[in-house]
């Protein structure tokens, strides 16, 4: 049990470096930068409108970067979740286990005196 307790410890510090940030039930990326703002079509003239166009391609690269980063980092933190909560039930079924065998073994013991 000591032995999963540290394992357990050691996982969450050595991959608590990818965990996003969960406040109030809403979940952010920590280490993806900021969310690119979408730019403004502006058709003012032909020169100004292609600028806009030029600012959307930039835009649809920068947000194609901010999630990938984003998706990685949920899936990260979704394993995290998922291996720790497994861990701890196993923990659990461990013990349960193990206060089981003692209870048989006393048992045993009150019952051959």
């Amino acid at each position: 049990m000591k032995a999963q307790l540290i394992f357990f410890v050691l996982l969450l510090s050595v991959n608590s470096v990818h965990a996003g940030s969960l406040i109030n039930g809403s979940w952010t990326p920590s280490h993806c930068n900021q969310k690119p703002d979408a730019p403004v079509i502006n058709d003012q003239n032909v020169e100004i409108f292609n600028k806009s166009v030029a600012a959307i391609n930039q835009w649809q690269q920068q947000s194609k970067s901010y999630y990938e980063c984003l998706i990685n980092e949920a899936n990260a933190d979704n394993n995290i979740i998922a291996n720790s909560a497994n861990q701890a039930q196993r923990a659990f079924h461990d013990a349960v286990e193990k206060m089981s065998n003692e209870v048989d073994s006393a048992k045993k013991k009150l019952e051959s005196k």
